[in-house]
Formats: C-alpha cells, structure tokens, sequence
C-alpha cells in the first residue's frame, strides 16, 4: 500500500512508519516537528526513517492546507491508498493551559485531513483517538460501547470529536475510518513529557520522583510496538466505521511500574509523593476482546519486559 502518516517524526508515529517500511509498503511522513518537546528527538526519528528507500517526508503543519496537499498529492487516491492520522496536540496537562492550541491542532486539523480524503478518494483512514475519553469511567475495563460523553481534560474532548467527526464523514460522504483509542503507551524513542521517561530522569539525576495520586493511580500501559502492530492491523482491515480499544491486557498500579523501573535502572529514586492532578483519572483499563476478535490483536509485551527495553535505548541515546 501507500499510506501517508501524519506525526511520523512522533513516538507512535515513528514505530508505526517502520513497521510499514519494514514490509515494503510506500510511506509519506508529515510532521512540523514543533518545540513541544526537545525537536532534536524527533529529528533523531526521522533520520532513521529516511534511512529507507520506500520513505518520504513532507514538513508542514496540520492547519495548512497547503501543507497537507503536498503529501496528497504525493499519495493520491484509490483503494490501495491510507491516511494513517496520528499526528496531534498531546498532554492532559498541556491541554488545560494552552486550549487553543489542542482545538485548533486536534479538531480543525482533523476536519483538513478529513476533507482532503473526501476530495482525494483515499481508500481508508485510521486515526488516534485515547482512554481519555473515557473520563473517570467506573465501569471496568471500559468497553467500547461504554458511555465517552463526559472526558476530564480538554485533551480528551478533542479526541472525543475526533471521533464524531469521523463518523460524520463516514455516514455524509463515504469516508472509511477506524479510530484506536491508546491506553498509556510507552517505549523506546518516548515522549520526554510522558511519566516513564520523567522517572528515569530524576532517578538518574537523584532528584525527588513526582508521584501524583499518592501512588494508587492504575493504568493499562502499552508497549509501543504493540500499538504499533494493532495500527498496521487496522490499516489494513480497513472497515467502514469501527472503533477500538489497544491496551496492553493487564492493569498495573503506578508504584510497581516504578519499581520495575528502579530495577532496571538499578538505582531506587526519591519519592514525593502527591495528591492526584486535574484531568487525571484514578484507573484505566481496556477491553481489548474487540481488537483481538477484529483486528487480530495481541498485546504481548508486559512491563518487565518492555521497560527493560526502553532503559537500553534511554542509556544508549542519552549516553548514560
């Protein structure tokens, strides 16, 4: 196939682009490699991935339609084409401070790549959605037909309208789509914002751990390359209209994945430990029953394994 990648210098992105690359598929990367974090990261992803004959990389932003039709007009129309859509405003927290920002990221430059498959006949799209949907859930593990109208921060409002708008395109005009809602992904070439890559800097550098929710937060964490395996999964299924869960099957309480990661680090890090942050909720956890029957998916990657992982490529880059 031909698929265009929106955020492909980004963390899943850029899993999700090898993967492709990998088995010979054409890609498009678009990225503006902003400064929400360190863009020499992200530089550092590209690079491998123009490493590859079969890869091309646009840079421009999601508002710009210009921009957009560039990589477009790169990968055309027709039933061999996709528009893996994961680039996005990320960050609970980010979200409450800078709003305009994730509304006009988020939303409008959803409804550009949403009017350009339209307009450019593209076989499919499969997009990222979130768990942050789901908002303080009580009913566990969420399910797909559980209840999304109620989400804590404005980050998962965007992606709830994501959603909507997927839809919308979908029963107007005939656009396939799949949306992936992401449960706490983590991994090597990680965002220096997510929580896994905050710990091991202050452990390394012997500075208090921030513990937010006392500790007692659970979460279903995600190896990357398993959502990366659930995304081509989709890519390729390419149904008319479905939404998924990819979590990583099992829910772990925040303090054993510190644990495991002071393991691997080999060090035991300073804890503050702190009250519970606005637009954080208590527990996620997927039902991934939906992904498994329809998209083959199977998560098999668990902390002790994947965070491992992730302490090689954080010494080795950062050369520690």
């Amino acid at each position: 196939m031909k698929i265009l990648i929106t955020g492909s210098a980004g963390f899943i992105g850029f899993h999700t682009a090898v993967m492709l690359l990998e088995r010979g598929d054409t890609v498009i990367g678009f990225d503006n490699f902003n400064e929400y974090y360190d863009p020499k990261l992200k530089d550092a992803r590209n690079k491998i991935l123009e490493g590859y004959d079969n890869f091309t990389i646009i840079r421009g932003d999601l508002k710009s339609n210009d921009d957009l039709k560039k990589a477009f007009d790169l990968l055309g129309g027709g039933e061999d084409t996709r528009v893996c859509h994961l680039a996005a405003q990320a960050g609970v927290r980010h979200s409450i401070k800078n709003p305009d920002e994730f509304i006009q990221d988020n939303i409008q430059g959803t409804n550009n790549i949403l009017e350009l498959c339209k307009e450019r006949g593209v076989g499919g799209l499969t997009y990222a959605s979130s768990s942050s949907v789901y908002g303080d859930n009580d009913v566990s593990p969420f399910q797909e037909d559980h209840k999304c109208d109620c989400p804590l921060s404005l980050y998962g409002m965007t992606k709830k309208t994501n959603e909507l708008q997927a839809y919308t395109y979908y029963k107007l005009h005939g656009v396939k789509s799949t949306g992936l809602r992401f449960f706490t992904v983590y991994g090597p070439y990680g965002r220096p914002d997510m929580a896994l890559f905050l710990f091991a800097n202050w452990i390394t550098k012997g500075e208090p751990m921030q513990v937010f929710g006392q500790g007692k937060m659970q979460r279903d964490f995600t190896y990357v390359e398993d959502i990366a395996a659930g995304v081509v999964a989709a890519l390729d299924k390419n149904y008319d209209y479905e939404i998924f869960n990819l979590g990583g099957g099992k829910t772990e309480e925040l303090m054993d994945y510190i644990t495991t990661l002071e393991k691997a680090l080999g060090k035991v890090g300073k804890k503050e430990m702190l009250p519970m942050q606005p637009g954080d909720v208590v527990s996620t956890s997927a039902d991934i029953s939906k992904a498994r029957k329809m998209l083959g998916y199977d998560p098999k990657t668990q902390i002790t394994e994947g965070i491992p992982k992730f302490v090689e490529w954080y010494r080795e880059y950062y050369q520690i």
